[in-house]
């Protein structure tokens, strides 16, 4: 039977995400596979993490593409934008949380294209006067990536309920960052 590296990339950002420090064999049982296949497809945790940051960084690029940021007013694009961020979540907080990423020989441009996507999202929504202007884009952008990875957590942790990520999210940033008046 052929291994899925996709089925074992899934299992691995799922497990991961919940207890970022298991270990191999751990992702092994998740995927339904032998350690030993695990390592045939990744030769030790740092390749299944690059992998996974691959994945991670797809999975952004594909929500923020079918999040349409640049149609509608800056909420109801930005609430797009959570919704669909929202299933990959956990395995963004992971990542964003996984120390090696940000060791210059590991840094991917990907995050890069991500990052100046959404800075450029607020800076845009600062312009048409939706967006405060005292908080800097480049900080708005980290404050959505905590607010993902903290509601991504909460739900895994039971003290949030998946249907209200987006809710909750987009209150708390919006609230914050909305200009007075608006």
């Amino acid at each position: 039977m052929a291994v899925d590296r996709n089925q074992i990339l899934n299992a691995a950002a799922s497990l991961l995400a919940r207890r970022s420090t298991a270990p191999m064999d751990e992702v092994a049982r998740a995927a339904g596979i032998s350690r030993a296949t695990l390592n045939r497809h990744f030769a030790g945790r740092d390749a299944l993490v690059l992998a996974l940051q691959e994945l991670g960084i797809a999975r952004c690029e594909e929500a923020l593409d079918a999040a349409r940021l640049e149609d509608g007013s800056t909420e109801e694009a930005l609430r797009r934008g959570i919704q669909e961020l929202a299933p990959s979540a956990d395995l963004i907080n992971f990542l964003y949380c996984e120390s090696q990423l940000f060791e210059p020989e590991h840094h991917h441009e990907g995050w890069d294209r991500i990052d100046a996507r959404l800075t450029e999202f607020f800076r845009l929504g600062q312009q048409r006067g939706d967006l405060r202007i005292d908080l800097s884009p480049a900080w708005l952008t980290e404050a959505l990536y905590g607010l993902l990875g903290s509601a991504a957590w909460a739900i895994t942790d039971g003290r949030l309920a998946r249907k209200d990520f987006t809710f909750m999210v987009s209150e708390l940033l919006l609230g914050g960052a909305r200009k007075q008046g608006s």
